[in-house]
């Protein structure tokens, strides 16, 4: 490790995200195989395989791969923190001033407006095939059929 402060940690999307983790591992001056080793002394997984795909790609990586990560690049506990809080941030959308709307911003997104529209009716068309809504009554009314046993 260089005696230079680590780098921060953005908290406004994944791409950037990673990259600062990215220059993280520079900073450290570890190879993978050194940062496995380290992690796992601080008590975390991180295998080296794990590092180099997590690092390799532009997807925010799981909240215990960045804690074991930023232990075994030798982060103090309060540094560590901040990364895990801007991996949080940037997991639920950003910071709140990105965006003036930032209380409606499911509304802006049409995938999940469509996912939600579509379970809604998911729901009801079972509700309503549960309380017999689809079945004919004249056809019911012919099957005659017992919920008793016929006695021997």
């Amino acid at each position: 490790m260089t005696t230079t402060a680590p780098p921060t940690p953005p908290d406004t999307d994944a791409v950037a995200f990673v990259a600062a983790l990215r220059r993280l591992k520079a900073w450290s001056g570890l190879s993978y195989r050194q940062l496995e080793r380290r992690a796992t002394q601080a008590g975390h997984s991180l295998p080296y395989s794990t590092a180099a795909t997590m690092l390799g790609r532009d997807r925010l990586p799981r909240q215990e791969l960045v804690a074991a990560f930023v232990a075994a690049c030798g982060l103090r506990a309060d540094q560590a923190q901040a990364w895990l809080d801007a991996r949080v941030t940037i997991a639920c959308g950003g910071p709140a001033e990105a965006t003036p709307t930032a209380r409606n911003r499911s509304f802006g997104r049409p995938g999940r407006a469509l996912a939600g529209a579509v379970a809604l009716v998911g729901v009801l068309l079972a509700g309503a095939s549960a309380a017999g809504a689809f079945t004919d009554d004249v056809e019911v009314e012919r099957t005659r059929t017992s919920l008793h046993l016929p006695r021997s």
